[in-house]
C-alpha cells in the first residue's frame, strides 16, 4: 500500500522546483545577496580612503567571516534540495572553491605558459620550438642546468644524510627535545630570510677594512686575507648549497626521527644478541625499515632543489656562475622581456618536477595501503 505523501513526492528536479518554488527561490536569493554584499565590501576596501589599520581590520574580519558565511549559506541552499541531489552537490560546496582557485591560479596559467612558449618575445608571432632549442643550446641555460643538477645531488643527499644521522644520535641522547628543536629552528626561516642571514656570513670587504662577514672575520683574525667567497668558481655554488642543507636538515630529521620510533626494538635487540654491531644494525635493520620515509623525504627536498630561486637571487642574483633554471626564467621574463623564452623555461621546470611528484604520490598511496 502506498501512502498519499509518498505518491505526491516529486521525483525529478523540475517537479521538485515546481512543488517547492518559494523555498527554492529563497535558497537561490540568499547566497546571491550574500555574494553581492561581500563584493561591495571588497570594492569599498579597494577604493576607501580610510586609515590603513581600519581597512586591514575590516578586511580580516570580513574576509574570514564573509567566506565562512558564504559556505554556511551555500550549504543551507544545498540542504533544501532532494536527498539524492544534496548528496551529489554538497561535496562541491566545500571542494568547489578550492578547485576553482587551483584552476584559476595553477591550471590556466600553466596552459597559457605552454601556449606562450611557442611564440616570440612579444607573444604574437608563432616560432614553434625555437625557444626550447634556445633553452638547450644557450651557454647560460646550460650552466643553469648543470647547477640545478649540482643542487639536486649535493643538496638533497647531504640534507637527508645529516638529517638521518642527527635523528639517530638525538634519539639516544637525554637532550633529544632540545637538540631537535635547535636543528629544526632554521625551518621557521624563509629562503629569502636565510639568504639575508648568510650574506653576512660570506660578506667581503677589501683588505684593511673591518670585516663584518663572519668567515672573513675569522680568516683575518688568524692573519689571513679576506676572500670574496661568492665570487670563487665553482666553490660558490657549494657555499650556496650549504644554506639549503642548513634549512632542510631539520625537516629531514623530524620525519626520519618519527620513522625511527616505528622500528621494532625487539628486532634490534635480537640482532645485538646475535653479535651484530651498531653499524650493521643501522644498515641492515634501520635503513630497510625506514626506506619509504627516506624516499619520501628525498623526493620532497629534490623538488625544492629543482625550483630553487630565492637563495640564488638574494645571494648572487645568478652572477659568478651561480645561475639556476628558476633565475634564468625570471631574467628572461622580467629583465629581457622575452616572454616566450621565460615560458619555455617554466614548462621545462614543470616537466622536470612532474615525474618526481608522481613518484612521491605513489609512495604515499603504497604507505597508506
Amino acid at each position: 500500500m502506498v501512502h498519499g505523501s509518498e505518491k505526491e513526492q516529486p521525483h525529478g528536479p523540475l517537479e521538485w522546483i515546481m512543488a517547492n518554488g518559494g523555498r527554492f527561490a529563497i535558497s537561490l536569493f540568499v547566497p546571491i545577496v550574500t555574494f553581492v554584499v561581500m563584493w561591495q565590501v571588497f570594492i569599498w576596501l579597494r577604493d576607501s580612503h580610510a586609515s590603513k589599520p581600519i581597512i586591514a581590520i575590516v578586511a580580516i574580519i570580513w574576509g574570514v567571516g564573509g567566506v565562512a558565511l558564504l559556505f554556511v549559506v551555500s550549504n543551507w541552499v544545498v540542504e533544501q534540495l532532494p536527498m539524492k541531489w544534496m548528496k551529489v552537490l554538497q561535496p562541491y560546496v566545500f571542494v568547489g572553491p578550492a578547485l576553482a582557485i587551483l584552476a584559476w591560479y595553477l591550471a590556466i596559467p600553466t596552459v597559457r605558459s605552454l601556449i606562450l612558449s611557442f611564440y616570440d618575445a612579444s607573444g604574437i608571432n608563432f616560432i614553434g620550438l625555437d625557444n626550447y632549442v634556445f633553452a638547450f643550446t644557450d651557454k647560460a641555460m646550460l650552466e643553469s642546468f648543470r647547477n640545478n643538477i649540482l643542487w639536486m645531488v649535493v643538496g638533497t643527499s647531504l640534507s637527508v644524510i645529516f638529517g638521518l644521522l642527527i635523528a639517530v644520535l638525538a634519539d639516544r641522547s637525554k637532550f633529544e627535545t632540545i637538540a631537535k628543536s635547535l636543528i629544526f629552528l632554521p625551518m621557521a626561516i624563509s629562503f629569502v630570510g636565510a639568504g639575508v642571514i648568510w650574506r653576512f656570513v660570506y660578506f667581503y670587504k677589501p683588505p684593511g677594512q673591518e670585516q663584518i662577514g663572519l668567515l672573513n672575520a675569522i680568516v683575518t683574525a688568524f692573519g689571513g686575507q679576506p676572500l670574496g667567497w661568492l665570487t670563487i668558481r665553482p666553490w660558490n655554488n657549494f657555499l650556496l648549497i650549504i644554506i639549503l642543507i642548513w634549512l632542510q636538515t631539520g625537516f629531514a630529521m623530524v620525519l626520519l626521527s618519527a620513522a625511527l620510533k616505528g622500528v621494532p626494538g625487539e628486532l634490534m635487540e635480537a640482532a645485538r644478541i646475535d653479535g651484530a654491531t651498531e653499524i650493521q644494525i643501522f644498515f641492515w635493520i634501520i635503513i630497510p625499515c625506514i626506506q619509504g620515509t627516506i624516499v619520501t623525504v628525498s623526493t620532497t627536498i629534490l623538488i625544492a632543489t629543482l625550483k630553487i630561486f630565492d637563495i640564488v637571487f638574494v645571494m648572487t642574483n645568478g652572477l659568478y656562475g651561480t645561475e639556476v633554471m628558476a633565475s634564468q626564467q625570471y631574467k628572461q621574463m622580467f629583465k629581457f622581456q622575452h616572454f616566450g623564452r621565460g615560458s619555455a623555461v617554466a614548462i621545462i621546470l614543470l616537466i622536470a618536477v612532474i615525474p618526481v611528484m608522481i613518484y612521491n604520490l605513489k609512495q604515499f598511496r603504497q604507505r597508506e595501503a
